[in-house]
């Protein structure tokens, strides 16, 4: 299935609501999927309890850490920077009926906001287009999304993200 743009999948579920009340989980690469977001190169990134942030990697941190600041009825449950790559755990709030702000957004509005910020913060263009989502459908997916997220520095040369050239420069 395409979006109408040729040689561009539809990575959204057809007919779904996304920003209705719900868990989302969202990867989100890096242009390229350039090493952008750890200081540690080469074999101190094989198996890390967590390297530090690069200068673009705290400023990934800083937006992720933004977004309730900027939609109040969502709250991020986990997240990672890995080095080209984002996984987050995001749900949005059910309101309490009342129209106090803005209807609330979409993801692809909140992580396209999240994107141009860092972006901006970094001065040039880190991200690819797009992102991956996957709509979080109980308990047992939450738990195993969590414990993905929580456990994947320490299996970054397991990851499909990881670009052993890209590692060792």
């Amino acid at each position: 299935m395409t979006d109408g743009r040729p040689g561009r999948r539809q990575l959204r579920l057809p007919e779904y609501d996304y920003s209705q009340a719900g868990c989302y989980f969202i990867t989100v690469c890096t242009k390229e999927r350039k090493m952008l977001f750890w200081n540690a190169v080469g074999a101190d990134i094989i198996r890390p309890d967590m390297p530090p942030l690069s200068a673009c990697g705290m400023i990934v941190q800083q937006a992720i850490l933004n977004i309730p600041n900027h939609y109040p009825q969502v709250t991020v449950h986990k997240w990672v920077v890995m080095p080209n790559h984002i996984h987050l755990l995001l749900q949005i709030n059910e309101t309490d009926g009342r129209m106090i702000s803005a209807p609330t957004r979409t993801i692809s509005t909140m992580i396209g906001q999240m994107k141009r910020a860092a972006s901006k913060a970094a001065g040039r263009p880190i991200w690819q287009k797009g992102f991956y989502d996957h709509v979080v459908r109980n308990e047992a997916d939450f738990l195993k999304i969590w414990t993905y997220i929580a456990a994947n520095p320490s299996k970054w040369a397991e990851d499909r993200y990881y670009d052993k050239e890209g590692a060792a420069l």
